[in-house]
Parts: structure tokens; C-alpha cells; sequence
């Protein structure tokens, strides 16, 4: 995927390939880590412009370009599975989705990561529209995502906020165009703090495949973060296990 992708190791030999798309202002950096817990994996982190070397590129705010670009450059050489986390979920779904209506090859399972599926409530406050103080205090309270690392720099924190509020605005843009389900497998993780999980069994509607329960791991909205081994190995297994229905 040249640019919109990035990797840590290389494994030609890996039976198949993890695409992760990072949450709201998230970097590929983070996921790109993984690949030293997934020996048996080629873990591929999805780029999107507007952050790290790529911070000179206007990030997208609506769903439909960014996912009109993905696909125009992906490829796959090998059986390959979308990891989609918060906002990363969506734009996964939607990714999937619109390789399919393009007849091309696409992922042969979804894992989308706390994020309540499709249609999503309407949208009460936008918080890509808030001044930086209200949006850094509502950041903290609805996802625990701190900014303690740049809030001492002020180049640091306009860099940051500026591509959170274009990721929070696709969010908020985002507005679901039913269609006929997927036809792959839909594997639903979370940490069982968050407040929506109640509603976690609804990603079933958007596919054909069985329904699988959806899997609660400790911890918060970055459960992956807080319980690292414990997310990473749940991941792996439903990587490696290859395209067979979680079962708790």
C-alpha cells in the first residue's frame, strides 16, 4: 500500500497479513508495535495522511474520499484481516464494504474494536468544533485518552488537536449507507468498562456469517494499552486461528 501503509518486520513467510486502522488521531506507530507479539503475522499499520511524515497532507473528514484512496491502493499477496479500532473501525467496515461493491479481493475476517456498529446515534456536541481546553477535557472523560505527552509543547498539541479535530469531524460526518451484509466474519472486541457494550451483538446484522459472541477484554476504551498481553494474545489467536468464529 506504499505510503498508506507501514510495517516494523518483514515476513514473507507469514500465512496472513493484519491491516490496523488507528482511532481518532492515532498513529500508525502504535500498531505497528504488535508485530513483536504477532511473530506469525505480517502486521501492517494503515497511514492516513495529516500525521507523522505524513503531517504536511490534509487529513480527510469525510468517510467516502479516504475510503475511495484506500482502496484505489490496496493489494493483497496473501489472505489478509482489517483490525479496526474506535473511528479505525468504521473506515475498516467501510473499506471492506467498498472493495466488495468494486468486485476486488478484501479482508476474509473484520475485527472492529470498541465502536457500536452502524447506524450510530446522531451526533449531540461536535467535538471537533470545541476550543482546545473543553475538547482536551472531553477527550479524557468519554475515552481516557490523555495528552499529558504534548501538552507542554504547544507545537506539539496544535499538531495533535489539529488532526483530532479532522478525525473527530469524519466522525461526525459519517453517516451509514445500508447494504446487502458481508460476506466474512465480524469479530467484535472491546473492554468491558465501556458504557455501549450492550449493543455490541448489533455488528451481527452486517454480516451473513454466524453470529459470534462478542469478546470483553479488561480494561477501558484502549484495553490494548492497559492489558497489552492479554488484547494482544486475543488478537493473535483470532488472527492465527485463520477465518474460524471466535468462541468464548
Amino acid at each position: 500500500m506504499t505510503r498508506w501503509a507501514v510495517r516494523r518486520h518483514r515476513r514473507p513467510d507469514a500465512a496472513v497479513s493484519l491491516y490496523c486502522f488507528p482511532h481518532a488521531g492515532g498513529s500508525p506507530g502504535e500498531y505497528v508495535r504488535w508485530s513483536d507479539d504477532l511473530p506469525g503475522v505480517q502486521v501492517w499499520a494503515v497511514h492516513l495522511p495529516g500525521r507523522t511524515t505524513r503531517r504536511a497532507e490534509p487529513p480527510f473528514t469525510r468517510i467516502e474520499p479516504l475510503v475511495d484512496a484506500l482502496v484505489s491502493e490496496m493489494s493483497f499477496d496473501r489472505p489478509s484481516l482489517f483490525f479496526g479500532h474506535s473511528l479505525g473501525a468504521l473506515v475498516a467496515f467501510e473499506t471492506a464494504r467498498e472493495l466488495r461493491r468494486r468486485g476486488l479481493p478484501g479482508p476474509e475476517r473484520l475485527i472492529v474494536s470498541s465502536c457500536p456498529a452502524p447506524p450510530l446515534p446522531p451526533v449531540r456536541t461536535r467535538l471537533s468544533t470545541l476550543p482546545d481546553d473543553r475538547l482536551c477535557a472531553e477527550l479524557e472523560r468519554r475515552w481516557g485518552e490523555r495528552l499529558d505527552h504534548v501538552r507542554d509543547d504547544p507545537v506539539l498539541l496544535a499538531d495533535a488537536l489539529a488532526c483530532l479535530r479532522a478525525d473527530l469531524a469524519l466522525l461526525e460526518n459519517y453517516r451509514h449507507r445500508p447494504g446487502r451484509p458481508l460476506d466474512v466474519p465480524i469479530t467484535v472486541l472491546a473492554g468491558e468498562r465501556e458504557p455501549w457494550t450492550d449493543r455490541a451483538a448489533d455488528w451481527a446484522a452486517h454480516t451473513r456469517a454466524s453470529p459470534e459472541a462478542p469478546r470483553l477484554l479488561p480494561g477501558g476504551h484502549f484495553y490494548f494499552r492497559e492489558g497489552r498481553e492479554q488484547a494482544l494474545r486475543a488478537i493473535g489467536e483470532i488472527t492465527t486461528k485463520g477465518l474460524r468464529p471466535w468462541t468464548v
